[in-house]
């Protein structure tokens, strides 16, 4: 069973924090949002503020769209952490939401992808959550494997990948965009 944080509202969610026009977290400019509590707490995260299940404010998807829609030069959105997974349910609600508006999402976990369809079987909100993201940066941070010149990724060992063709075809995609791998 995966650590959640719970909030009076179904479409609320609890934030460490939030970043506007992002250039580090996803190609182009983009409107980040860090989920407040993390279970992994990674040595080395560069967001151990983000680690507890207590604390960072309460947003309701709502706010979160006024938000991004008060830019329109953002191109994306990145859920970041702490843990997103651990708000599934609430995130997915806004993940549905920003792909309505055609709105690229993008989720950072500290879970592979396997780990992930792993507790989709007991945890709806994990599937929604997967069913509205366009890339997932899966898998913990590793301080010895970590890389300045990876982009989108502070370790070597977290993939890019492409969600809606990985769900497709019952296998991880790796992304091919060059505008995620650089190439």
């Amino acid at each position: 069973m995966t650590e959640q944080y719970n909030v009076d509202r179904a479409d609320s969610v609890r934030l460490a924090g939030i970043v506007e026009d992002s250039i580090v977290d996803g190609p182009g400019l983009r409107l980040a949002f860090y989920a407040q509590g993390c279970p992994h707490k990674c040595p080395g995260c560069h967001n151990p503020q983000a680690h507890p299940f207590e604390g960072g404010s309460v947003w309701t998807t709502e706010d979160m769209l006024k938000k991004l829609d008060d830019n329109p030069l953002q191109t994306g959105v990145t859920l970041s952490g702490g843990e997103p997974f651990s708000q599934a349910a609430q995130l997915a609600l806004f993940a549905e939401a920003c792909k309505a508006r055609a709105v690229e999402v993008a989720v950072y976990t500290g879970y592979t992808y396997e780990e992930l369809l792993e507790q989709a079987v007991t945890d709806a909100g994990f599937l929604a959550l997967l069913q509205q993201t366009d890339v997932l940066v899966d898998g913990r941070f590793v301080l010895s494997l970590r890389s300045p010149m990876l982009r989108f990724r502070g370790s070597s060992n977290q993939r890019i990948i492409d969600v809606p063709a990985s769900l497709a075809i019952g296998t991880v995609q790796l992304m091919t965009e060059s505008r995620w791998t650089g190439d």
